[in-house]
């Protein structure tokens, strides 16, 4: 958003038998993690040894010690505080009462499972200036693990296999074209000893693929791109030239910042009795059709796959097999790269081998994951784009306002850029049969950029213009615009396509999700908490006050047959860098406070006092630019700065508040950080290539302007507060 804008896999019975062999982590032969052991992870309770804990990403586990008689006893075992202030979003693996997990910048640590005791940990030396490559935040999600080795993908392209016990690097790979503005956030996966890893970077104009490598050397196996190249495409695989017909090829790929996007930064699921690797494709570079896929009358056409789409590929040889398109010819950054979830559920009375997603596009989809055959869809959060989807197509039935690359007029569209929910994961509860959603809604006001250029160096390259729809300075707006955003737990039936429960948060951006065996629920929020929540009611029944915004997901282990609760708490992300401050500040204000947070009953460490949340007061300098120059600087900052330092220069809690910065007052230490790079280590690199001095100077007028409107509104505020 930019307001500025079934059951579980069944094993065999040989596996069963043989349970103790499969997931002893050293290996009865000394294999270390092997393909039963992915394949049957549901019967390993104790441990949690992949992205989902099962290769159907349900992300439940069995475990019942912590339920809903118990719940409130739980206590934090022990924390460890992170290295980096940047958004928290991975997903710890616990394998033989050792925890690993990766932070910002793509780093890793590995603890004692049940004493927090550091074991080791490994930073890849991410160049900083990496950072200006990342749509959403220096991120990383987790890492992967087979045999001895886990695998990590690193901020900068790199695939990077690591030894479990020491975490010396065993290999790397540089998996990306890094003269492009390519990154990884995703966690791998592995499948019979192949490691598979997609990327982002389709804001920035890439082509996107996911690719397998060998575990052992880390050698390229296969490519599957998810668009075809510009021109010709006679001599592409049958998919591809498929996908041609879709597209207009002439257009495609014309410069570097036209690559089609569609890259598979996030999700991925596996099936083993179908072998069948399922990837989610996100959204298109630009997100404007018109520019991407024009037609001729210059507004946008075709349904240009395989963007916005559930693809299943043989994991084996990377060969498709079929695809469904969640949004054909998809304009406003709905990706379909959310959580996929795989299910055996009885629907009209047949047992069906369902795939479940909530993508951006805010309808939840059930579809048949054997054939990609289109079963029910319904709206998850309110949706404007389109009024449902047709049950024989699959298609949707579309609002035609809101098609904004055609129609080439503004429209405020739901769900908005940041979607109805984004890749923080969902949860499956077998014994309810609910999925729980992490849901919010959020708009944006769409608002095409004339005569657009694509530039190759720096900045978004979407087709719109990024500050059309910045909050003005009203206070009586701000507070109307702070409250159509809402946050919520949603508990969906999926075969009723209907919510059973809401539970509603301070706002939108709440953390990824657990269910267990124990009938609970556990998820962090905005408002700086930790919950559990009643998995058949949703009441809340316990509470951890985290001190920061909780935007990963939990995991639950044993070691010694006691049961943890793991969560990586630090507020960051998407969300938390570029919405107006002043949006999330009413909300609920949040800091970033990264750390670990593992939970046992009857735990009693403590955290330190919370350090105070106190803004420096808006004390700019005189706004003496001229109007012209200032709108320069508004429509620069809108598309180089905002998505990083947040839509009408009002920051957040994350990254530096423009409008505070010391350099603000002096020209020449602006150019220094802006144009010269100054802060290149710190994740500032120098925007030299897209911006001339001139705008450069006129972004700074352009923030010196928009803070002392802001310091105008901050002291009526506090008059107001003092009568």
């Amino acid at each position: 958003m930019r307001w500025g804008l079934g059951a579980a896999l069944l094993l065999s019975a040989g596996a069963l038998a043989n349970c103790s062999q499969i997931f002893d982590a050293s290996g009865a032969e000394g294999e270390g993690i092997t393909h039963a052991a992915l394949v049957g992870a549901d019967a390993d309770s104790a441990n949690w040894i992949s992205h989902g804990r099962t290769y159907s990403e349900q992300r439940y586990s069995p475990l019942d010690a912590v339920n809903t008689d118990t719940v409130g006893d739980l206590g934090l075992a022990w924390f460890a505080d992170m290295d980096t202030a940047r958004g928290q979003e991975a997903t710890p693996l616990v394998i033989d009462g050792k925890l690993y997990v990766t932070t910002a910048w793509s780093k890793v640590k590995a603890f004692d499972a049940a004493t927090g005791k550091p074991l080791w940990q490994y930073d890849p030396q991410v160049p900083g200036e990496t950072a200006v490559k990342a749509c959403c935040d220096t991120v990383n999600r987790g890492v992967a693990a087979w045999g001895d080795k886990l695998f990590l993908g690193t901020l900068d392209g790199r695939l990077v296999a690591l030894d479990r016990d020491t975490g010396n690097v065993a290999w790397e790979k540089v998996t990306v074209d890094q003269s492009k503005s390519y990154t990884i956030t995703g966690a791998p996966r592995v499948i019979d000893g192949k490691v598979i890893i997609g990327n982002g970077g389709a804001e920035f104009g890439v082509r996107g693929f996911v690719a397998a490598y060998d575990a052992n050397d880390g050698e390229q196996l296969w490519k599957f791109y998810t668009v075809p190249e510009g021109g010709d495409p006679k001599d592409a695989p049958a998919y591809l030239q498929k996908a041609a017909e879709t597209w207009n090829m002439d257009v495609l790929g014309a410069t570097d910042a036209i690559g089609g996007g569609g890259t598979v930064w996030d999700s991925m699921a596996y099936d083993p009795e179908l072998d069948l690797l399922y990837i989610g494709v996100g959204n298109g570079s630009p997100w404007n059709r018109a520019y991407r896929s024009p037609g001729a009358d210059g507004t946008g056409e075709g349904d240009n796959l395989y963007l916005s789409s559930i693809v299943a590929v043989r994991p084996s040889t990377g060969e498709y097999v079929w695809h469904y398109q969640t949004t054909p010819g998809e304009t406003w950054d709905y990706t379909a790269t959310q959580h996929i979830m795989l299910a055996d559920m009885t629907i009209d009375g047949a047992v069906r081998k369902v795939l479940m997603q909530a993508p951006k596009n805010g309808f939840f989809y059930v579809i048949d994951r054997e054939t990609g055959k289109f079963i029910s869809a319904k709206p998850y959060v309110s949706v404007n784009w389109a009024s449902g989807i047709d049950p024989d197509t699959g298609r949707p039935i579309e609002n035609p306002e809101t098609r904004v690359d055609k129609t080439g007029k503004p429209a405020l569209v739901t769900p908005g850029a940041l979607g109805g929910h984004n890749w923080h994961p969902m949860a499956y509860h077998p014994g309810e049969n609910l999925v729980y959603i992490p849901a919010f809604e959020a708009g944006m006001l769409y608002a095409p950029e004339a005569d657009w250029k694509p530039d190759t160096a720096r900045g978004f390259n979407v087709g719109f213009n990024l500050g059309a729809g910045d909050v003005p300075p009203d206070e009586g707006f701000r507070k109307e615009v702070a409250g159509t955003l809402k946050g919520m737990l949603v508990a969906w039936d999926p075969v009723q396509q209907e919510p059973r429960w809401t539970v509603e948060h301070p706002g939108p951006w709440n953390g990824g999700l657990l269910a267990t065996g124990g009938g609970l629920v556990f998820q962090g929020t905005t408002g700086s908490e930790f919950n559990a929540y009643d998995a058949g009611s949703g009441d809340k029944l316990w509470s951890f006050a985290a001190q920061t915004g909780v935007v990963a997901p939990p995991v639950t282990y044993t070691v010694d047959g006691e049961q943890y609760v793991a969560v990586l708490a630090g507020w960051g992300g998407a969300y938390a860098l570029s919405v107006d401050g002043d949006l999330i500040e009413r909300k609920a204000p949040v800091r970033n406070i990264s750390r670990l947070l593992v939970f046992k009953l009857g735990g009693t460490a403590k955290l330190p006092p919370a350090p105070e949340l106190a803004a420096t007061p808006l004390d700019p300098p005189p706004s003496r630019a001229s109007a012209e120059v200032i709108a320069v600087g508004q429509t620069k900052y809108g598309r180089y700065c905002a998505v990083c330092h947040a839509p009408g220069a009002v920051g957040s809690t994350v990254l530096p508040d423009l409008r505070r910065a010391g350099s603000l007052e002096s020209a020449s230490a602006w150019s220094a950080v802006v144009h010269d790079g100054l802060l290149k280590d710190n994740g500032m690199a120098s925007f030299a290539g897209s911006l001339t001095k001139d705008e450069i100077e006129a972004i700074r007028a352009y923030v010196i302007h928009r803070a002392n409107e802001d310091k105008v509104i901050e002291g009526a505020a506090k008059k107001i507060a003092r009568k």
